[in-house]
């Protein structure tokens, strides 16, 4: 049974860390999420020049790209999947493949250090995501957004059971509230995702009342650049 399967509800996913005092997509921001309660550490992934798996969100660094720098001379701050995997060995971790190169050396990465078991692979590109876990087999993965509104047609058009389809071979769906004007945790919604037995992860969500708000719909989870204020909300309302 993966890892992902047996997360606490509600759950906190850290976008990128805790990373108010410290750059983001960092050792000491995942740090600072894991020391404040986060269960899932959120980040995305590049490659070095050399084909390393590197953290970082933007495509680029002083505006040039990831993959044109090689891992001596990316800032001391960015660190290796390898590093963050090594120094924080009992936590799962929800990578998005930000580039296709990055694709090989996340999942040689992670089957090097049998990381499968607690690790969720997502992607905005379905394709990347796909050719990723095809080198990995093993670990949990979302839909994309292309994925996601396949689903919402097909609810859309009353089509439950090919919305469900869609949708129940993933672990998770990471979703925005809405997306084009739809309410993507809708009671509609919510029940195709119950149905197809995956977890309802919503992002990126900071505000207090928000998250109150989506906790009492249901969600399983909220990935937030504020595991501090998520952990005290959680504890006061639901850790009882």
């Amino acid at each position: 049974m993966h890892a992902y399967s047996q997360l606490p509800s509600p759950c906190i996913l850290a976008h990128q860390g805790l990373w108010q005092t410290c750059p983001a997509n960092t050792l000491e921001a995942f740090s600072r999420a894991i020391e404040f309660g986060a269960d899932v550490i959120e980040t995305d992934a590049h490659s070095s020049k050399e084909g390393i798996a590197v953290l970082f969100h933007d495509d680029k660094i002083y505006g040039r790209k990831i993959n044109e720098f090689s891992i001596d001379e990316l800032p001391a701050y960015v660190p290796t999947l390898e590093a963050a995997l090594t120094s924080f060995p009992q936590t799962l971790f929800n990578i998005d493949i930000k580039s296709s190169a990055a694709e090989e050396p996340v999942a040689r990465t992670i089957s090097n250090h049998n990381a499968q078991n607690r690790v969720l692979i997502t992607s905005f590109s379905s394709q990347r995501r796909k050719r990723t876990m095809e080198l990995v087999p093993g670990v949990a993965h979302s839909p994309a957004m292309a994925e996601m509104i396949r689903t919402v047609v097909w609810s859309s058009l009353g089509a439950y059971r090919r919305a469900v389809n869609i949708l129940k071979n993933f672990e998770a769906v990471q979703i925005p509230t809405s997306a084009y004007g739809i309410n993507l945790v809708s009671p509609k919604m919510m029940k195709i995702y119950r149905e197809a037995q995956v977890q309802v992860h919503v992002w990126t969500i900071n505000d207090p009342e928000e998250m109150k708000k989506l906790f009492s719909l249901g969600v399983d989870g909220i990935v937030t650049d504020r595991t501090d204020v998520a952990q005290e909300i959680r504890s006061t309302y639901f850790d009882k």
